[in-house]
């Protein structure tokens, strides 16, 4: 989906709430050297990254269009127009990563 799709979303954001779409989809997923993991394979507690596609008023830390890490497990998932969301409390998230952050002395993510 489009960032241009994402700014015509039909949904206001109340409060400190953030609206995210995630990076991969539930199921199989590879690891750096290329391995093919099942989803049914176990694996410790895992974080997930997001692009963030609407805000509410009043968050402070993040913008539509940035990249943030969650929990997987701590989320409530809303379906808009076909398309899965997360949706969580700023509070809820661990990091965020944005090309903003880039210009100041820092890391890349505000943790």
């Amino acid at each position: 989906m489009s960032e241009n799709t994402h700014d015509k979303l039909p949904i206001r954001m109340l409060h400190d709430r953030i609206l995210v779409r995630t990076d991969t989809p539930e199921g199989e997923r590879r690891s750096g050297g290329g391995i093919l993991i099942p989803a049914t394979a176990a694996v410790g507690r895992r974080l997930a990254w997001a692009e963030v596609v609407a805000v509410g008023q009043n968050v402070r830390t993040v913008e539509i269009g940035d990249r943030v890490l969650y929990d997987p497990e701590d989320r409530a998932e809303v379906e808009v127009r076909g398309v899965a969301y997360v949706l969580m409390r700023e509070r809820d998230l661990h990091a965020v990563a944005a090309d903003r952050f880039q210009s100041a002395d820092s890391t890349g993510l505000y943790l």
